[in-house]
């Protein structure tokens, strides 16, 4: 009795009093109760503003409660309050600035740390939702988490401070961020004292760049992520690694290139062996930021065709037209004495000298335009050890220099018109190089002294004192990694830089002499034109600067092709020449390639060739199929590794890699490798059926069709009980019947489809019969339209006559599909379904007259064909379903009578035939 009367005086009282009577009480569970209960409460009393203010007064006091879990239960209700007084803004205004978002900060330096915790994904939430107007986060948020992040601050509570600066500033936008939050960052990266802290900021890098944009993260924050990257603790150094790319897309393609490719490396090489794991996962994705669309073909210009869209031929009749071979220069004819590692130095000098000489101007007063985005390397070895030099010179010695166009009217026409060329889609590296008409002594024309740049200052390493600084340099690395000789991946690195070390002593001697017969030798020709160049008359096209020693390599790749793919053939030193191209550092593509070297799994982590199969279309893209030779034998050995999820990985993405590399490469590499996925295990085999379609589509017919002779093995799996495979290739029937003509579509799909019809699993028959409709549909529309008359005869005497009662079930669901979707006109229909459709009206299995009265009454009747003719077809109808209606099974009658709620054949699937599984 006493409970019911304590009930009743709960009742009795107003919202208010139960608030207050509960906060009060000394139970700790009340005051829970009461914090948990404040949503419901204002909901109550939403229609009186005081009442409203009221609560919120109670909810400060609530606030200083005494018991951790009452804070944090109260915590967890501000975003809900907030939410809330928003959409009641009108009635309490200002409620949050003023009663919650004090709370909130307050309890970001509470003492205990569940609190903490919730005010913290409170304020995250509130950000999200826009809650929080920008005023208050500049005068009430960032005055709070910047006074915690001082350097007497409490340690957990500074590192958790930084946490939610970093979470927030991609919420609160640039402005806020570069203002408020980027100093107090940059201190905290260089926080001494604790590396919890620097390791917040090495793991939320990425975000603070992305945010600010570029010039912020190259003037302030790339010097702090140099630091951090070296820092005493492996953890900062695997949070670096970690978010590697995106602070790479935030800035410029040349410190991409020549700041970023270096540290990177050294990462890589690290002593710890969770920094090396981390920096090989990341390897790949910071690989796919020097992605250039001039090189990757994967662009598109308005009323033009992509790369993908033109067709080889087109491509190679466009490539004859834009570089005649008026003068071409042997590879045999490159003096024997050019060394590696400064040959594409060498070669810039030469172009400018010459450029200089056209243009009447001394060699140290021209000026040339410089297209930082097709920067390229000059070796592996001396692309990471040069940085440092490099990076000093306002001048790029890797840069491309790109004459401007003369004053002709054709040239200019062409400028205009932005006209296709074959280094835009191929960008081949230095088999043939096209250079401008300016470049010719003869011609008169003169370069354009508009260049950011001075030519004069790019070759940085001509010079004999750099060449000793660089020597310098690398001697000092040889030193420092001495001491971790030990590790296999520090040796490697000492080898490389023990080669470059004897290769730049060799360049500095012999680059005088290299650069004088080199002039020489385009002297006694009469022209300025380069070693194995091309010179174009007519086209205005960019020059590549490239390394010597894959000038033939790379000749023999584009005219021999197919004797490119038996590499075995080649020399270990012809091997290697065949993997070096101009688009990303050398040294970073090597380490890429060594992902599959066994040794690599043992050392730096078991699933290193998942990570690299993973990233490999990205890379792939980047790359550009002119360079798919560099990544050939990579891919044949991943597509051939033991563990099933590296082949599972390259299965699943072998159709994007296709799109990549075009018509020729793809029937050449990937189709072998696709056939090996089609016989193995049943978890690889799904990739590839997956995006069969995908695939199938980018071969040639005649290739094509050789896989309709596999397509029944699918329907064979390691275990039968696998529905799932079966009904992913009912799915991938279905986009494969644009793909062949009627007869093959009769031959060999029809069969596997009406296999399918009749599979144990009800889900693989609903996609089925969606999948025989359509063949029906593809079939009848073929001239002359036999085949689809014969589908529809095999239709009606598999399964319109089937013994079984499933069958006969099936083939009411296959109409109800062909009407649906109009897949056959509807005369056609009544002449060649309809008859037999309407005998199972007289069929001893009740589930199969229940779908035909479902199919008469709410698909075929709401056909206009039906409607509006008096025909002796809609007269059948109706005498069916009159019959129907008489039926002695109540759900028959039920479903012939006059419209139920209509259902489509999804639910019919559910419904009707779920029973059958």
């Amino acid at each position: 009795m006493a409970a019911l009367d304590f009930v009743s005086q709960d009742e009795m009282l107003t919202p208010l009093g139960r608030l207050d009577k509960y906060a009060a009480s000394e139970n700790v569970f009340n005051r829970q109760m009461v914090a948990r209960s404040l949503l419901d409460t204002l909901r109550e009393v939403c229609d009186d503003e005081r009442d409203c203010i009221a609560v919120l007064e109670r909810i400060s006091r609530l606030a200083d409660d005494s018991e951790p879990t009452v804070r944090a239960e109260l915590m967890e209700q501000v975003p809900h309050i907030a939410l809330f007084c928003q959409e009641n803004r009108p009635s309490i205004p200002y409620a949050f600035s003023k009663f919650l978002l004090p709370i909130v900060v307050r309890y970001l330096a509470d003492q205990n740390n569940q609190v903490r915790k919730t005010s913290q994904a409170a304020l995250l939430a509130l950000l999200e939702q826009e809650l929080i107007e920008r005023f208050d986060v500049e005068t009430k948020v960032c005055p709070v988490l910047i006074e915690l992040t001082a350097p007497d601050s409490n340690d957990d509570v500074k590192t958790e401070a930084v946490a939610i600066m970093c979470k927030m500033a991609p919420m609160v936008g640039k402005d806020i961020t570069e203002r408020l939050i980027l100093p107090r960052f940059c201190e905290m990266c260089c926080d001494c004292r604790m590396f919890h802290v620097r390791k917040v900021c090495a793991a939320n890098f990425g975000d603070i760049c992305s945010v600010v944009g570029q010039q912020a993260t190259e003037e302030m924050l790339l010097p702090r992520f140099f630091q951090l990257c070296s820092d005493n603790v492996w953890g900062v150094r695997k949070a670096c690694a970690e978010c590697f790319m995106a602070v790479s897309c935030a800035t410029c393609q040349e410190i991409r290139r020549t700041k970023l490719s270096a540290l990177f490396i050294n990462l890589i090489s690290d002593p710890s062996r969770w920094v090396r794991q981390a920096a090989f996962q990341s390897l790949g994705p910071f690989i796919s930021t020097f992605a250039n669309p001039s090189s990757s073909g994967q662009y598109f210009k308005e009323e033009s065709k992509s790369s993908e869209e033109m067709s080889v031929e087109d491509k190679n009749r466009i490539r004859d037209q834009e570089a005649p071979e008026d003068v071409q220069v042997r590879p045999e004819d490159i003096p024997s004495n050019f060394s590696v590692s400064n040959s594409s130095v060498k070669l810039e000098n030469t172009v400018e000298d010459h450029a200089a000489e056209a243009s009447g101007n001394p060699p140290g007063e021209i000026s040339v335009p410089v297209d930082s985005s097709l920067l390229c390397t000059l070796s592996s070895e001396s692309n990471q050890e040069a940085a440092s030099n490099e990076n000093k010179k306002p001048g790029n010695y890797k840069s491309t220099l790109r004459p401007e166009v003369g004053t002709s009217s054709q040239d200019s026409a062409f400028l205009d018109q932005e006209l296709y060329n074959s280094f835009h889609f191929w960008r081949t590296p230095l088999p043939e190089i096209d250079l401008d008409i300016e470049l010719d002594q003869n011609s008169g024309g003169k370069p354009s002294p508009e260049g950011p740049e001075e030519a004069a200052e790019g070759p940085v390493l001509s010079s004999p004192n750099i060449t000793m600084a660089t020597r310098k340099e690398l001697e000092e690395m040889i030193e420092n990694l001495e001491p971790h000789i030990d590790d296999p991946d520090v040796k490697a690195q000492v080898e490389v830089l023990s080669a470059a070390l004897r290769a730049s002593s060799l360049d500095a001697h012999e680059e005088t002499i290299n650069i004088e017969k080199r002039s020489d030798l385009q002297d006694e020709l009469g022209i300025n034109e380069l070693p194995n160049c091309k010179i174009s008359q007519d086209d205005s096209v960019p020059l590549i600067s490239d390394t010597v020693e894959n000038m033939d390599s790379t000749l023999h790749y584009i005219h021999n092709d197919s004797d490119l793919s038996n590499n075995s053939s080649f020399s270990p030193d012809e091997e290697r020449r065949t993997k070096v191209q101009d688009v990303v550092p050398q040294a970073l593509l090597d380490q890429y390639l060594s992902m599959t070297d066994p040794s690599r799994a043992q050392t730096v982590d078991t699933e290193i060739a998942k990570h690299c199969a993973y990233s490999l279309p990205g890379v792939a893209l980047t790359l550009g199929r002119q360079n798919w030779h560099c990544l050939r034998e990579t891919y044949e050995t991943l597509a051939s590794d033991m563990q099933w999820k590296v082949r599972r990985t390259l299965a699943f993405s072998i159709h994007e890699l296709a799109v990549i590399l075009g018509d020729q490469l793809t029937a050449a590499d990937l189709v072998p490798i696709f056939n090996g996925f089609l016989k193995d295990l049943d978890e690889v085999r799904i990739g590839v059926l997956k995006h069969l379609h995908d695939f199938l589509k980018l071969l040639h017919i005649d290739k094509r069709r050789e896989y309709l002779y596999q397509l029944q093995e699918f329907l064979v799996t390691d275990n039968s009980r696998n529905w799932r495979f079966r009904a992913e290739l009912a799915e991938q029937l279905i986009l494969l019947l644009e793909l062949y003509s009627p007869r093959d579509v009769y031959d060999y799909l029809r069969p596997i489809a009406l296999n399918l019809c009749a599979d144990k699993v009800s889900s693989v028959r609903w996609i089925s019969y969606k999948l025989v409709s359509e063949m029906v549909k593809k079939l009848h529309a073929a001239t002359p339209p036999t085949f689809g008359v014969d589908l529809i005869n095999e239709l009606v005497e598999n399964f319109g006559r089937c013994p079984k009662w499933s069958g006969r079930q099936a083939f009411v669901f296959v109409c109800q599909t062909v009407i649906e979707d109009d897949c056959l006109p509807m005369d056609q229909f009544a002449v060649h379904l309809m008859p037999h459709l309407l005998t199972l009206a007289n069929d001893r299995v009740a589930n199969v007259r229940v779908l035909l009265a479902k199919t008469l009454r709410q698909t075929l009747l709401e056909k206009d064909y039906f409607l509006a003719s008096a025909s002796c077809h809609q007269e059948a109808v109706e005498q069916t379903i009159m019959a129907l209606q008489m039926d002695r099974d109540s759900d028959v009658k039920y479903f012939a009578s006059i419209h139920p709620a209509s259902t489509k054949i999804s639910e019919d699937a559910m419904s009707t035939a779920s029973s059958t599984y």
